[in-house]
């Protein structure tokens, strides 16, 4: 079964927690400061689809490697549904970035998000509102423990 951690895991134990890895720390990084870009230069009221493009142009000019708008399938019932979900942003193949534009993230964001790792076994996702007038409240990061 999968169990969510947050970034505050100071107390957790240490057989709960498994850290992440320095590589996918460096990609993490990136996110943040991609996302700090893009918001200084626009900042909130626009549209989502906007940011999009903006936040994916900031990670590729770091170096990293992105897909947006990446189909996710579903397995219900032994059979595969295309597409039955969409990732705003996969960076790296290794971290779901989530983004919104919009007055308050709630707690069906997150539980968004969190399917999203858990169908796609990916440990490390971002959910990233950028309708916020200071973006370090509008970034909630979010690891899986496998």
């Amino acid at each position: 079964m999968f169990t969510t951690k947050t970034q505050s895991h100071e107390e957790l134990s240490s057989e709960e927690y498994v850290p992440l890895s320095d590589e996918e720390e460096r990609i993490a990084t990136k996110i943040v400061d991609a996302a700090y870009q893009v918001h200084s230069r626009l900042g909130p009221g626009l549209l989502e689809s906007v940011y999009e493009v903006c936040f994916c142009h900031e990670l590729k000019k770091a170096g990293l490697n992105i897909k947006s708008q990446v189909s996710l399938p579903l397995y219900y019932d032994n059979i595969k549904f295309e597409s039955a979900y969409r990732l705003d942003v996969l960076v790296e193949d290794s971290v779901i970035c989530e983004l919104k534009a919009i007055d308050a993230l709630l707690s069906i964001h997150e539980a968004q998000l969190l399917s999203y790792m858990k169908l796609s076994k990916i440990r490390l996702g971002f959910l990233i509102n950028f309708n916020v007038h200071i973006i370090k409240k509008g970034i909630k990061r979010k690891i899986l423990s496998l």
